[in-house]
């Protein structure tokens, strides 16, 4: 069995083992990929001070995040489509995140339903709705969402419109996937997965169909789906859907210091600095850039987390040194679950975590409390300021 070290060994295991269709799904942005790409490689450009003859003993990566204890300051993103990624991907992904002891985000596109994580998982967790045209839809989602008890909601304000991912076009992508000669040839290739989603609770979007009139199957979910993101969707809506929720908010999509503003002044509890890993404004500045001048502007005034771009315990260290209260991870657990299931995820969230507490150790601090833009090196240009 390979060794795993890090998440790149992590990713070239899952791209062998997943059908292509879902591999691009998940390593891809939208149209040239510029923000995709940069969202990780500028974490490089930020180098870190080294200190030395400091006491390094009893460190811990302990932290909240939205008042809830964490092992460290990190929380599974939402990842559509995760239970095409591995049979029954939600729940192994929310089970992995249960045992570390930091929190897993359902996703509104997600194929393993609301009821059925909460059901075979026991703990509360984290829900991400996207808000549709259909009004009544979206209400009874939240109320689902209030069922199973779920302890935060994270409303994504940045897929008003489906940015254009060319791979997924190409690939034909749907769930369960659709057998032309293409994605057979692909298939047959991976027989371990197919075996795998044989056996698995649910192949199509758990959170829509049989929930939505019209909607009970496949066949007419993708009309519906294309039509369902709201354009309209404005801040006195996310104020009208934080009430039906009446609870912890997080807003997740902010890539701009205005629109954090806007965030505090509706009562947040939570923003999530994001471009939505590169997939929807092509050209947007990657999130790590943006996050000094939005730590700037509203850093006293609400708990910022950072998505996007993160493969590493050191990309988590560069986020909270930089002011952010927590991070998401969603590619690098996506990997994890797809190349080794429940225990893919396990082990993408222990190397993040060694890494994290490592780097820590070298840079001088015991307590991820401490970590602040003592610890970095950055550009002098690095910050996303507007002419």
């Amino acid at each position: 069995m390979a060794v795993i070290t890090n998440i790149e060994d992590l990713k070239r295991i899952y791209e062998r083992r997943v059908p292509r269709m879902f591999y691009d799904y998940a390593e891809s942005g939208s149209w040239t990929e510029q923000t995709f790409r940069e969202n990780s490689s500028d974490f490089d450009l930020i180098r870190l001070r080294q200190r030395v003859a400091v006491d390094m003993s009893g460190r811990s990566t302990a932290s909240q995040m939205v008042g809830q204890d964490v092992a460290m300051p990190v929380a599974l993103a939402p990842v559509g489509l995760t239970g095409m990624q591995h049979a029954d991907g939600e729940i192994k992904a929310a089970r992995a995140a249960n045992e570390f002891g930091v929190p897993f985000t359902l996703s509104t596109m997600s194929i393993n339903s609301i009821e059925e994580v909460a059901e075979a998982t026991g703990r509360p967790f984290w829900f991400q709705l996207y808000t549709m045209r259909d009004t009544d839809y979206t209400s009874r989602l939240i109320q689902r969402a209030k069922a199973a008890k779920c302890s935060a909601l994270v409303i994504t304000l940045d897929l008003q419109i489906l940015g254009q991912r060319h791979k997924d076009l190409k690939n034909g992508l749907s769930a369960p996937p659709k057998l032309t000669p293409k994605t057979i040839a692909n298939l047959m290739t991976k027989w371990a997965w197919g075996i795998e989603m044989l056996g698995a609770k649910r192949r199509n979007f758990g959170n829509i169909v049989g929930h939505v009139q019209g909607v009970s199957d496949t066949a007419n979910l993708g009309a519906w789906t294309a039509e369902q993101f709201d354009p309209s969707l404005d801040w006195g809506k996310v104020a009208k859907l934080m009430e039906q929720w009446d609870g912890k908010v997080i807003l997740k999509g902010i890539l701009d210091a205005e629109d954090a503003k806007m965030a505090v002044k509706l009562g947040a509890d939570a923003i999530v600095v994001s471009n939505h890993g590169g997939r929807q404004l092509d050209g947007a500045l990657s999130s790590i850039r943006v996050l000094p001048e939005i730590m700037d502007a509203v850093g006293g005034d609400i708990e910022v987390h950072l998505d996007s771009g993160i493969r590493s315990g050191q990309d988590v260290l560069k986020a909270l040194a930089l002011g952010a209260k927590g991070t998401m991870i969603g590619r690098a657990f996506v990997y994890g679950l797809g190349a080794m299931g429940q225990a893919g995820v396990s082990k993408a969230l222990e190397v993040i975590h060694r890494e994290l507490d490592v780097t820590m150790a070298l840079c001088g601090e015991r307590n991820v409390a401490d970590l602040g833009r003592h610890n970095l090196l950055v550009p002098e240009d690095f910050g996303g300021r507007w002419a």
